[in-house]
């Protein structure tokens, strides 16, 4: 049933538009920030606040071994010396599962219900073949669970119509745009997906734009504050540098969850308070 693979117009993670086929297109060219320097030292001052986020660092170890034959770009990389035990690298499918579980939902959650699909469903293909409502159940505490176990089976189903088996990894041999393309014609994968999964699995130099990245890149004026996360999408990914983009895009995210300064969105996680930080970015703050 070819129509199942055709993409519908209200996506999980609340975009109707197809992910930009390319990030050479900008919005704002006469918005001259970040620069490059800024762009470091925002990097280096996170990284001296919060650490590394532990969830990350398997993602970043790989990616710093796919670059060890580019040396000059992997020295440009703060040095991180922590080793969270996991050498196994995720499959690209496993990973764009895991982003659409933790769509309008806590971390927290999202972990819980990947956790709990393959407890139920240890095979992809043991996913295709259950009914829907099987995996909602097994789904159901990472919430939206009707709206999630459909973007699921879309998935499945398009990629066992089209390549015959329940694999994402042929992606890694494709451009940039090419993988963009793919992913964005799954029923339920917005830009916003399918950044993350460039960039977290397919090691692109790609800087997703979630919501506390987008709140922060306003609020310090990286963006003009009448940017939408779209143009905000295009225009990092213009100004940051590729080798800072990893590091910066993980610190941003959770700098933004901790510390109240940055974002007025509440959160389940314990916020950092003005007793605990002085906000590095808080001096760059300007009015919208």
């Amino acid at each position: 049933m070819q129509k199942t693979c055709k993409r519908k117009q209200l996506q999980l993670d609340g975009r109707s538009q197809k992910s930009p086929k390319s990030t050479t297109e900008e919005p704002y060219p006469c918005h001259h920030r970040p620069t490059a320097e800024e762009c470091r030292v925002v990097r280096d001052e996170l990284l001296a606040l919060h650490g590394f986020p532990p969830e990350f660092l398997k993602y970043r170890r790989h990616r710093l071994m796919k670059m060890e034959p580019f040396s000059n770009e992997a020295q440009s990389e703060p040095l991180i010396n922590s080793d969270d035990g996991d050498h196994k690298e995720e499959s690209v499918l496993d990973g764009l599962i895991k982003i659409v579980l933790s769509q309008n939902t806590t971390e927290l959650n999202s972990q819980k219900a990947f956790a709990s699909l393959k407890s139920v469903f240890p095979t992809w293909e043991d996913v295709y073949a259950a009914e829907t409502k099987s995996l909602e159940n097994a789904i159901r505490c990472g919430g939206l669970a009707p709206r999630k176990a459909s973007c699921i089976k879309n998935v499945l189903s398009c990629l066992h119509e089209r390549k015959g088996k329940l694999c994402l990894e042929y992606l890694r041999d494709l451009s940039v745009d090419e993988m963009k393309s793919e992913l964005s014609n799954f029923k339920g994968v917005g830009p916003k997906t399918v950044a993350c999964v460039l960039m977290f699995n397919l090691q692109q130099d790609d800087f997703p734009v979630d919501t506390h990245v987008f709140e922060i890149a306003r609020a310090i004026g990286w963006v003009p504050a009448v940017a939408d996360r779209n143009k905000t999408y295009l225009h990092l990914n213009r100004r940051i540098p590729n080798e800072l983009k990893f590091d910066l895009n993980c610190l941003l995210y959770t700098h933004g969850k901790l510390c109240r300064k940055c974002t007025m969105k509440g959160s389940s996680q314990k916020k950092l308070t003005s007793k605990d930080c002085s906000c590095p970015l808080s001096v760059n703050v300007v009015e919208g």
